[in-house]
């Protein structure tokens, strides 16, 4: 999963071994000071986070592993 803005990580939801659903949210991203969580693109289980609470984000940047 990609971070589709650039912004600050406010908060993860998920930890590793999760298993999600399509639509839930995975991280909550700061951007031009409103709060905008993503969501989960598919239905799968999260293998990897790669980010961390208070990092800043790219667009592009890869967020989590869900296989």
């Amino acid at each position: 999963m990609e971070a589709p803005i650039t912004g600050k990580i406010v908060t993860i939801e998920v930890k590793v071994g999760d298993k999600v659903e399509e639509g839930d949210v995975l991280i909550n991203i700061e951007s031009m000071k409103m709060e905008n969580p993503i969501l989960s693109p598919i239905t799968g289980t999260i293998t990897e986070i790669k980010v961390a609470e208070g990092q800043v984000v790219e667009t592009g940047d890869i967020l989590v592993v869900i296989e």
